[in-house]
């Protein structure tokens, strides 16, 4: 079930609007494990014993996707899920709208309060067309909706869309990412005391906010192209009194001196972009980063680390859910993109994690000792899941 968020602007909706979101979230857990089960165990008893009687052994997801699509558990899945999809952002929506006069003040009254030096807006930066021409995710508007004069419903959105979305799979504060991601390196490279943090295509800077807690002496900066998350994002992180900063700003292209930056983040951002835009993004962060600096993306394992059937679930968004680089960006090389970026092949870096937020922190160092091998809950929203970073050392 979603969880009360833990700042000042969540909003729960009326007692039917709040049963609705449960209900959604509930549903989206049903799919993604007892259905999803389902349809697996219909592969592996049905589809592929016909595939391979036929000579015709599956070797990647779009073998599996061929074989499987045409069978009624498959479209019964498929039709459900994405009509929860679609149900996430429509009760956010309406919980939002519900509260949006009393949303307005204190969004605004928050960030009128604090210095202006938090928040960089730039008012001439072209929006993507990634993020522009299409609503990604499904969400009405994409990220950067923004209703006359609450120019934040994109972010507002974003939160409690994301909420109901991952029903609880993301923590209180949904930043079990940046938690889990910064404390791995935390612990794995103690004597690393990063000065300065960037979290790219940060949206509502959830996970901006989960390095500072892990590295509270380091400056940390999060950005993005749409204005209504960073507004929203800046007055989330100051309700909850993180000081961090946003800025409006392209990743493929960022305005930052060579050489400033010691961790260049991102988090469930790079299949969001064209193969052309990732490789920008990569180049953009080994130039930025000091010697010595770090690069580290979470992200969806690529398709050649996993098995056949599990390439075809996780690729599932790139065919029915508004997520058109998807798939491209999963069939990259990932050592090739980082070294063609200009890092090293012995300054690469791969990991696998658990949930932080979810153990005691005794538990997860003890944990991440142990070297984790990709399996179905790498990067799957679904019980017993664990996150995925790759990155490289300069």
């Amino acid at each position: 079930m979603p969880q009360p968020l833990k700042h000042a602007l969540y909003v729960k909706g009326n007692s039917e609007q709040e049963s609705k979101q449960d209900f959604v979230a509930g549903l989206r857990g049903f799919l993604l494990n007892d259905m999803a089960a389902n349809m697996k165990a219909c592969f592996e008893s049905e589809v592929e014993p016909k595939m391979l009687e036929a000579k015709n052994k599956p070797e990647t997801g779009e073998d599996v996707h061929s074989a499987i699509k045409s069978k009624n558990v498959f479209k019964f899945y498929s039709s459900m899920r994405y009509n929860a999809q679609e149900m996430v952002w429509r009760n956010a929506l309406r919980a939002i709208h519900h509260s949006a006069d009393d949303l307005d003040r204190r969004i605004n009254a928050i960030n009128n309060e604090t210095s202006s030096s938090k928040l960089h807006l730039d008012p001439n930066l072209k929006i993507p067309k990634n993020v522009s021409a299409i609503d990604v995710h499904l969400a009405p508007g994409s990220y950067y909706r923004e209703d006359g004069s609450a120019n934040w419903v994109g972010g507002a959105l974003y939160d409690h869309g994301l909420n109901i979305f991952s029903f609880g799979m993301m923590g209180s504060n949904l930043d079990d990412i940046g938690q889990s991601m910064a404390q791995y390196i935390h612990k794995k490279f103690p004597n690393f005391n990063p000065k300065k943090i960037l979290d790219v295509g940060c949206t509502i800077g959830h996970n901006t906010c989960a390095w500072k807690l892990t590295f509270p002496d380091a400056d940390v900066m999060g950005i993005d192209v749409a204005s209504a998350c960073l507004r929203y994002g800046n007055a989330r992180a100051l309700d909850q009194g993180a000081d961090v900063s946003f800025t409006q700003m392209d990743a493929t292209a960022l305005k930052l001196d060579d050489e400033s930056v010691d961790v260049v983040f991102s988090s469930m951002f790079l299949h969001e972009l064209s193969v052309k835009n990732i490789k920008k993004v990569l180049a953009e962060a080994y130039r930025v980063l000091r010697p010595g600096g770090l690069m580290l993306h979470m992200e969806l394992p690529p398709n050649d680390s996993l098995t056949p059937y599990d390439a075809f679930y996780l690729d599932w968004d790139a065919y029915y859910n508004n997520e058109p680089f998807y798939k491209a960006f999963r069939d990259q090389n990932f050592t090739k993109l980082r070294t063609e970026a200009g890092f090293q092949p012995d300054s690469l870096i791969e990991f696998i994690t658990p949930q932080y937020t979810y153990m005691e922190p005794e538990a997860y160092a003890k944990a991440i000792e142990v070297k984790a091998d990709f399996d179905e809950n790498t990067g799957r929203l679904a019980e017993g899941i664990q996150w995925f970073g790759f990155g490289a050392w300069k």
